[in-house]
């Protein structure tokens, strides 16, 4: 018996199948390309995401030898936010608008002035981000009428995916919860919201618990896949959420800290609450509690342009040399805001920079720099966290920088705790295909299939001369960007 969990993520899609015992049956992937039309703007085209997880499956049946009737459902998540618009035929409108697009400034302060900040985060429990969907409808609304015009259905990008696999137009709490469209605390699209936008309830999906079934593998995408017509496919939730219930993050008190492509610090709890300044997201868990998170834009993605941007070296060599670079990265302090920032600051103009440089400093340093940068920006989030009174028992890292052994060390010694890795790195994916257990019932909650799946295979402890190093260290770099927020938006200002 086998559970499939597909995650559409910013890079490539993966998919995953385990058995009832969570043991990992496969994994795939297929990347795809990023658009970037104008600077600070993020596109891709869902069609790319459909041919990507069709070649997936299709090769893992083939390959793993996997038969497509032991496979008894399928979840889903992916990248939240981006914005995938379809017309009256069911055809696509125009390319995704994604996540780390900044291009919504504008409409942000709209949405802020219009709603009003303390209105607006008593309805959705946020405030407008640049990165949240709703002000990429009005962007859209106000700059291309055209398309606009053509709006039928608003999907998020796993939907498009399940759309594709099911013919049904649904979404998740988990994933509603980041348009900005979403009344958080009652798990319901929010009807104020929708009348102050004025944008059409008909145009969004009806919004399901994670686990819950939505429908079917169609004939046609049975077809296109190789799975089974009729195959049970269930809501699942947003990356941050799967990703999440991965690792076994589901009840109070326990943190987790992704470094992917984006970085993320994120808590559960059993009950309802928000940062009275907004500075952290309040979303609906997949597991029907809450969560609260901070997103940093560029984790992982800093080292990766480092790694791009340093032929011959590859990443294993770099990080080599950034072991026997000084802590500190030799006095070099890195701003890790290659795409703006989100959490806490909300600053689509803020920028990366290596602070401190000198004619001694080597690849070594920088990269160190970069890493130890990435650890003081998830830091900013996990300090507001601790300042809510959010019980702290135990955090535990995942993503694909947490394969590094030198960032673990890092994130534990900047964070200053006990730092777990649990037995599987394969984050979002493995969540989803955890949820399809459970709403194939094999489960029969979250908890009791995280309880079962789930255990910490390994801690890191913080070494306390780094900490004292890392603390100084931390306080300069929380003063860098207050000093540099007006040059940001000087240099975003420039033609």
């Amino acid at each position: 018996m086998y559970f499939m969990g597909i995650d559409v993520g910013t890079s490539s899609v993966k998919v995953l199948v385990m058995d009832e015992y969570g043991n990992i049956k496969a994994s795939v992937s297929q990347a795809y390309p990023i658009f970037y039309p104008r600077p600070d703007w993020a596109e891709q085209n869902p069609e790319d995401w459909w041919k990507a997880t069709k070649q997936c499956i299709n090769k893992m049946l083939s390959m793993f030898d996997i038969d497509a009737g032991d496979i008894k459902a399928v979840g889903v998540t992916g990248q939240m936010h981006g914005l995938v618009l379809m017309d009256s035929d069911n055809n696509l409108i125009r390319p995704a608008i994604l996540w780390n697009d900044q291009r919504t400034k504008s409409e942000c302060e709209y949405i802020i002035e219009k709603v009003g900040r303390e209105n607006l985060s008593e309805l959705t429990g946020n405030t407008a981000f640049t990165g949240f969907t709703a002000p990429k409808i009005l962007w859209v609304r106000n700059n291309e009428e055209y398309s606009y015009k053509k709006i039928s259905h608003i999907l998020l990008p796993k939907d498009y995916i399940r759309y594709k696999l099911s013919d049904e137009f649904a979404t998740d709490v988990s994933d509603a919860s980041g348009t900005l469209l979403f009344d958080v605390e009652h798990r319901t699209w929010s009807l104020d919201m929708l009348r102050l936008l004025d944008i059409p309830l008909s145009w969004l999906p009806e919004s399901y618990e994670s686990s819950q079934a939505v429908g079917c593998i169609t004939k046609k995408a049975a077809a296109d896949t190789g799975l089974n017509e009729g195959t049970l496919v269930v809501a699942g939730g947003g990356d941050q959420a799967c990703g999440a219930i991965g690792t076994g993050t589901v009840n109070d008190g326990v943190i987790s800290v992704s470094l992917g492509t984006s970085g993320v610090v994120f808590a559960s709890r059993d009950s309802y609450s928000v940062d009275k300044l907004n500075r952290l997201h309040t979303f609906c868990h997949a597991d029907k509690r809450w969560y609260v998170m901070g997103v940093m834009l560029s984790a992982a993605s800093c080292l990766k342009w480092w790694v791009e941007n340093n032929s011959p070296y590859n990443v294993d060599e770099l990080l080599n040399m950034a072991s026997n670079s000084k802590i500190g990265g030799n006095r070099l302090i890195f701003l890790p805001y290659m795409m703006g920032e989100r959490t806490p600051y909300s600053d689509p103009c803020a920028r990366g920079c290596l602070i401190g440089l000198n004619m001694l400093h080597t690849r070594g340093d920088i990269t160190r720099a970069i890493m130890e940068g990435v650890a003081y920006g998830l830091r900013d989030s996990f300090e507001i966290i601790k300042s809510m009174e959010i019980p702290i028992n135990e955090v535990r890292l995942s993503g694909g920088g947490s394969n590094s052994r030198l960032w673990r060390q890092i994130i534990s010694d900047v964070f200053d705790t006990k730092v777990g890795i649990v037995n599987t790195l394969e984050g979002p994916s493995y969540g989803a295909a955890i949820l399809s257990a459970v709403g194939y019932g094999y489960y029969d909650n979250v908890e009791q299939a995280c309880r079962s799946l789930i255990n910490v295979r390994e801690t890191v402890s913080p070494i306390k001369n780094n900490v004292d190093i890392y603390n100084d260290l931390y306080s300069i770099f929380t003063g860098l960007y207050r000093s540099l927020k007006d040059t940001f938006a000087d240099i975003s200002a420039l033609s």
